[in-house]
């Protein structure tokens, strides 16, 4: 109990709390804006809402203190969430250039084609898939070079040996912009593989 105590301070109590009702933000925004579309679909959006506002509103943060100091050497309230993480990945205490430029791209370039897709499925665009497939892979291009790197060198700034910086901080939340990002991909080459087929029976008649 007195594990679990130390474990779970109020401060990750609180964070894991705000990281749910982003979650729940995207849920319902994806209720909003995603009236007409399908389940699948919708499910899809409560993805891309939730993953815009974890890159604008936890990684967007962590740029811009980066950029104009550490997050390490920082007061602002809106740190707390990477002193936090940092624990389990010293590397974003620092300012590690490789974790900032990454961020860059996630905050500008993910988080913008998060917005394109949410348009595009709700508006039933063309270049819906497209969007989907390129922002998957750069989400997934982001975590491999984030963690890559690190294991090639032995993980020096990755401490493993604590069950909540393993399991919650570096596997669950890094696991989701894998799992899901393929999750989208597979659906993705999905419905262009049976728009090919339905284009080929077309001209074939």
């Amino acid at each position: 109990m007195a594990e679990s105590a130390e474990l779970f301070s109020q401060l990750v109590i609180v964070l894991l709390f705000v990281s749910f009702l982003q979650f729940v933000a995207g849920l319902v925004l994806a209720q909003i804006f995603g009236r007409r579309v399908s389940r699948v679909d919708k499910w899809v959006l409560v993805w891309l809402f939730y993953d815009a506002i974890v890159h604008f509103t936890f990684e967007g943060p962590f740029v811009y203190f980066s950029l104009v100091g550490t997050v390490a050497k920082s007061d602002s309230l809106l740190t707390e969430v990477w002193k936090e993480y940092g624990k389990a990945d010293s590397r974003w205490l620092h300012s590690d250039p490789t974790i900032v430029s990454l961020e860059i791209l996630t905050v500008v370039l993910d988080g913008l084609l998060c917005l394109v897709a949410v348009y595009a499925i709700c508006k039933d665009k063309h270049y819906r898939h497209i969007v989907q497939i390129t922002l998957c892979v750069c989400e997934l291009y982001g975590g491999w070079m984030t963690f890559c790197p690190e294991w090639l060198t032995g993980s020096p700034s990755l401490d493993t040996s604590n069950a909540l910086y393993l399991w919650i901080y570096l596997i669950f939340f890094n696991g989701l912009w894998v799992v899901v990002p393929g999750l989208l991909m597979l659906q993705s080459w999905g419905e262009l593989r049976d728009l090919h087929r339905g284009t080929r029976k077309t001209k074939q008649k």
